[in-house]
């Protein structure tokens, strides 16, 4: 089975990380590919430009053999959207391999606003994370699809190439990117927050408005 899990991961975290590391554990899938949007559709201007990004998204990464990096989205122009990753990867992939995405509560609760929402079950299996005090409105659509296509057994997505929702509620680690940027912004570390190599790395750009010769 092949598993994406997409972000802008501005920056890339230790929530992040162990989210993806859970989520290989309980689907037993290596690796989990790690997809960096080019511009998200649904927010503004990123604090660090699609390459410095990539970079420390490869820095955090390295020797990790759970977890790998898929650079496809900043490869293309324009907005990324997942609907357009997904049936990149499907025609890779072919019709019958197994095809799983990840996405939170928070970001689901407006899956029927993602362009070409309908089309997306039709080429993945959703992986919906519980996150604390995203909850979806048990009347809406989201809500209804998740009700329709779940599944409790996580071996279930190994069985067929799409169309299922697995509801996971997993130990999280409660770190924020835009509370990161904002510490880093305000001249605070954000040591073990993030890896020691990001966050080197971010002192060394002068990414988010660090001072590169801080004493953090």
């Amino acid at each position: 089975m092949h598993v994406i899990y997409g972000g802008t991961f501005d920056p890339i975290h230790h929530g992040h990380l162990r989210l993806a590391l859970e989520i290989s554990d309980r689907l037993e899938v290596v690796p989990i590919n790690l997809v960096p949007c080019h511009i998200p559709p649904h927010r503004g201007d990123t604090g660090a430009s699609a390459e410095q990004r990539l970079r420390l998204l490869e820095l955090a990464l390295a020797g990790e053999a759970q977890l790998r990096v898929d650079e496809r989205e900043l490869k293309r122009a324009g907005a990324s959207y997942t609907a357009d990753t997904l049936r990149q990867l499907r025609e890779e992939l072919g019709p019958e391999h197994p095809l799983t995405m990840v996405v939170g509560t928070d970001s689901f609760a407006s899956f029927d606003r993602w362009r070409e929402w309908q089309s997306i079950p039709e080429l993945a299996h959703i992986v919906v994370v519980r996150r604390p005090g995203a909850e979806l409105d048990p009347d809406g659509l989201p809500a209804a699809m998740l009700a329709e296509r779940r599944v409790s057994d996580p071996q279930a997505l190994h069985g067929q190439p799409c169309g299922l929702m697995l509801d996971l509620q997993l130990p999280l680690l409660e770190i924020s990117a835009t509370g990161i940027r904002e510490r880093i912004e305000a001249g605070r570390s954000p040591r073990y927050l993030v890896p020691d190599s990001v966050w080197q790395e971010i002192r060394r750009q002068g990414l988010y408005r660090a001072c590169p010769d801080g004493n953090f």
